[in-house]
């Protein structure tokens, strides 16, 4: 069994407006990740949202029927993953953790990820960085230097692990007042390392120009099946 916690708490400050309500190929952005985790065999799917959000944008609609709740979240993104974590039932052997502000991610892509983790004991969704990396100064200034790119990768969402083992990484988390990025910066306080997994186009939403691109990559994914 396996369980789905949807991250959707943020107030979308750097984006300018609620990202996670802008229309997509005719559904909120967060409703996306609703519906695949739903179809990618969910058991149960806890959504992380105030609840203007979950009342507006209806996600158990998209639902298909599997177990939906909603739950309030956090300051932090690691308050409200913490939030949806306590929400798991016990039965629940495996967690996916993933971001609403991600909706490109297919059914077939949750379950490469989750095959993964089942194989491997914890995996996550990332991309090589093949980008030219550098610092900059506080007036946004190239500072020398070269930063080298071998071994570096982005992080992206869903990240699946054993839900016993997550919740001993976030409760190490909170007693110790470690600050966390996401589940996998959890998992390495507690000396577990985690499988990483190349699915596609994975986009997330922050800035007004990702939804532009997400329009386009999820046209054209759609038009290739």
């Amino acid at each position: 069994m396996y369980c789905a916690i949807i991250v959707a708490a943020g107030s979308a400050r750097r984006a300018g407006f609620d990202k996670l309500a802008a229309p997509l190929g005719g559904l909120p952005v967060m409703c996306h990740s609703v519906r695949a985790f739903a179809r990618a065999g969910a058991e149960r799917i806890i959504v992380v949202c105030p609840p203007e959000r979950w009342n507006t944008l209806k996600p158990a609609e998209q639902a298909g029927g599997v177990p939906l709740q909603r739950v309030d979240g956090g300051a932090r993104r690691q308050d409200s993953v913490w939030a949806g974590l306590c929400e798991v039932p016990d039965e629940c052997e495996w967690v996916a953790v993933h971001d609403a502000a991600r909706p490109l991610i297919t059914p077939e892509m949750i379950r490469t990820c989750l095959k993964s983790a089942q194989q491997y004991g914890a995996a996550a969704c990332a991309h090589p960085v093949v980008d030219t990396l550098k610092r900059a100064d506080a007036q946004d200034r190239t500072l020398p230097g070269r930063i080298c790119r071998d071994g570096l990768w982005g992080m992206e969402t869903p990240q699946i692990f054993r839900t016993a083992m997550l919740r001993e990484a976030y409760e190490h988390a909170r007693m110790c007042g470690i600050e966390l990025t996401d589940e996998v910066s959890a998992m390495e306080e507690i000396g577990v390392v985690t499988q990483l997994v190349r699915v596609g186009e994975n986009v997330k939403i922050t800035l007004p120009g990702d939804l532009e691109r997400a329009e386009s990559l999820y046209v054209t994914m759609n038009n290739h099946p």
